[in-house]
């Protein structure tokens, strides 16, 4: 029985997975993505969390049929750009190719946000629906749209809800704009956002919790066991992400009118069914009476955007 391998590529975790031909999960390994070094870094860490996850199932990563990724940024013939949520990442990077010479294995890249939706509809949340919008609320906030059944990449980058405009002439975001919902709710901004208020004398047990946990960033674990002690400035950046939220993804909805909504990625995925009520309630208000689509939390949890690089090796990405 052929059994292939899958990785997710984070900003703040790296993911990888072994299935069967049934997309069963043999083995899984997980490594924190590196915070400096650029993409020669990252790639001795998703080599060595493949290799994990392959000795999990008492296999070489040789011994896999493929490895599949999924990445942030845009994919080209197996190579990465504007992967701006990586670590000093800048230029275009050979990412399938190096991989391939690292694991002795083929190599097929896509980005993550569209493999881990493509895994939901096939496999998960979105199995009800022909039609569907993924959105990956993490360090930044992806989305990808499942249209009559197939996944549409536009001319390649189709599906970068995070840098849809929430507020004209708004927050800065990464990207260099201003305004985009990433820029309120991407964990990075958040976190860049807390470090301000902070500054300015608010208090927060936000970085006291990040160092008990050992962490050098606010994780979605972070972020969620601050809800958890009732902390104000955590509810109150979590609110801000909400609305960013909510408005972006019903902007998006009154323009391409699926079924369903798929909340995945760290935060969406640990903040889980309550948080992704609260988004669509806060949806309703921006939406054409009869466009309020369902609302669901990622079936496949931490190892859908794995799953979902599995399948490209697999056949069905």
């Amino acid at each position: 029985m052929s059994a292939y391998g899958g990785i997710d590529l984070g900003g703040t975790k790296i993911q990888a997975v072994v299935i069967d031909e049934d997309c069963n999960v043999l083995g899984s390994a997980r490594r924190a993505t590196p915070t400096s070094g650029g993409p020669p870094e990252v790639l001795g860490e998703l080599a060595a969390a493949m290799r994990d996850a392959s000795a999990a199932v008492e296999l070489e990563a040789t011994e896999l049929a493929g490895v599949g990724v999924g990445t942030p940024g845009r994919v080209e013939e197996g190579s990465v750009r504007e992967a701006r949520n990586l670590p000093d990442w800048e230029a275009t990077f050979p990412l399938g190719r190096e991989l391939s010479k690292e694991l002795g294995v083929s190599v097929k890249v896509g980005n993550d946000v569209h493999v881990a939706t493509e895994a939901e509809f096939r496999l998960g949340a979105g199995r009800l629906y022909q039609s569907l919008l993924g959105v990956f609320w993490g360090t930044g906030v992806g989305g990808a749209m499942i249209l009559d059944g197939r996944l549409w990449r536009g001319r390649g980058g189709a599906g970068e809800i995070g840098h849809m405009v929430v507020e004209i002439d708004g927050a800065r975001c990464t990207c260099g704009r201003k305004g985009c919902m990433e820029a309120y709710a991407g964990r990075a901004s958040m976190e860049r956002h807390a470090q301000k208020l902070v500054e300015k004398g608010r208090r927060t047990k936000l970085f006291e919790l990040m160092h008990e946990r050992g962490r050098t960033r606010l994780t979605s674990g972070v972020w969620a066991r601050a809800l958890e002690h009732h902390d104000k400035l955590a509810e109150q950046i979590i609110d801000r992400a909400v609305v960013a939220l909510a408005a972006g993804i019903a902007s998006a909805q009154n323009l391409i009118d699926v079924d369903g909504v798929i909340l995945g990625g760290g935060l969406g995925v640990r903040l889980g069914h309550p948080y992704a009520k609260r988004i669509s309630e806060a949806m309703a208000p921006h939406l054409f009476a009869d466009a309020h689509p369902h609302v669901h939390v990622a079936a496949l949890g931490d190892l859908g955007g794995a799953i979902g690089a599995a399948l490209l090796v697999r056949g069905d990405g």
